[in-house]
């Protein structure tokens, strides 16, 4: 006996979660897009996914009680490429678009499950601002979040 619609089912549901990591891809910055791995991007929810771009990009998509603009990470990781210089690109755009998508996968989630809040993220921009390496910075708060992750 086969089960034909099933099948269809089944191929729905896996080209809707390959599509959305290949689109999360499109709005982060060109240059991160080689550094964070799209296979790893696994969302609760269509809303989970705006948001997510939200933190990228700083583009609202009609979600709810959303401030747009800045600061978004394609900016922040802009900055902190200025702020390193060319001696410290190599090793900082790299960590810095990673942990751009552990930060923004973990704020992006709902409310009631998410462990990074809007409250992190301000504190965690302050971090990188204060710190006077770009590098070291970006490692401060690599270590905060993964702090808050491990809870």
């Amino acid at each position: 006996m086969t089960y034909p619609l099933r099948g269809t089912v089944l191929l729905a549901a896996l080209a809707f979660g390959f599509s959305s990591a290949a689109q999360a891809q499109d709005y982060v910055r060109a240059d991160c897009r080689g550094q964070v791995a799209p296979t790893v991007l696994r969302f609760d929810s269509p809303e989970h996914v705006r948001w997510y771009k939200r933190f990228w990009t700083g583009d609202c998509d009609h979600l709810p009680f959303c401030i747009p603009g800045s600061p978004n990470w394609n900016d922040i990781v802009g900055k902190l490429v200025i702020r390193g210089g060319p001696a410290e690109q190599a090793a900082l755009l790299p960590k810095a678009c990673r942990l751009g998508q552990l930060i923004g996968l973990e704020w992006s989630r709902d409310k009631k499950v998410r462990r990074i809040d809007t409250g992190d993220l301000r504190t965690f921009k302050g971090m990188l601002e204060k710190s006077g390496d770009a590098l070291r910075g970006v490692e401060q708060v690599e270590v905060s979040t993964r702090a808050k992750l491990a809870r």
